[in-house]
């Protein structure tokens, strides 16, 4: 009987090996806060050497800590690149459904990961997660068919985009209730109520409330 053949053993190129240590890095981080997970922990997530980490972040783990984070917040970015078709709030629903998708995979560990309060929090960090809010707000703007907004609509946005990040932890904190769903619904009606109230002051916002009523959901 001829033995069976061993399957041939394929070096993975510069990218995929990276690639495969970001990953190994972000489940870590995704379930510990970053100064509980050591290049020994990412190591033996990813099958290989602490030496071949090294190899490849030699800042050590605040190199990858902040490589990790850059992959999740292009991730995020990601959910809010909603293609301009059909009812506004339709797609500000499915944008918010991967939104809050990458919350629940990421659990306990999406504050540590995207909100900071971590002792590896630095500038690069804090700037990493904040243009991700800035990339979601120009998304939003694009939706709204606004080129240049008002500073009370950007405030409008703004605000609303940090309403967004404090109910995905505070949905964390509660055993993720209410259901997902009901949230994101939830999430929906408060950015029509704040884009409501701000349209009392301001005559451009107004006029994207009115469009909104006309448009709705469907």
């Amino acid at each position: 009987m001829t033995p069976a053949a061993t399957p041939a053993y394929r070096r993975l190129s510069v990218e995929e090996r990276r690639s495969q240590l970001l990953a190994a890095a972000l489940t870590l981080f995704a379930h510990r806060a970053p100064e509980d997970v050591s290049l020994d922990d990412v190591a033996e997530a990813a099958g290989v050497s602490r030496p071949l980490v090294y190899r490849y972040f030699p800042g050590g783990k605040q190199q990858l800590y902040e490589a990790a984070l850059r992959s999740a917040a292009e991730e995020l970015r990601q959910c809010f690149d909603e293609p301009l078709q059909g009812p506004l709030l339709r797609r500000l629903s499915r944008a918010l459904d991967r939104y809050l998708a990458f919350v629940d995979e990421h659990d306990t560990g999406f504050s540590a990961l995207l909100q900071g309060g971590s002792v590896v929090e630095t500038s690069r960090t804090t700037a990493t997660v904040d243009g991700v809010r800035r990339a979601a707000a120009e998304h939003i703007y694009r939706h709204l068919d606004v080129a240049e907004p008002g500073p009370r609509l950007r405030m409008t946005v703004r605000m609303w985009i940090t309403a967004v990040e404090g109910a995905s932890l505070i949905w964390l904190d509660e055993d993720k209730q209410p259901p997902v769903e009901e949230l994101r619904d939830w999430l929906v009606d408060q950015f029509v109520a704040m884009l409501t109230v701000t349209a009392g002051r301001d005559p451009q916002t107004a006029a994207l409330v009115g469009a909104l009523a006309g448009n709705g959901r469907n």
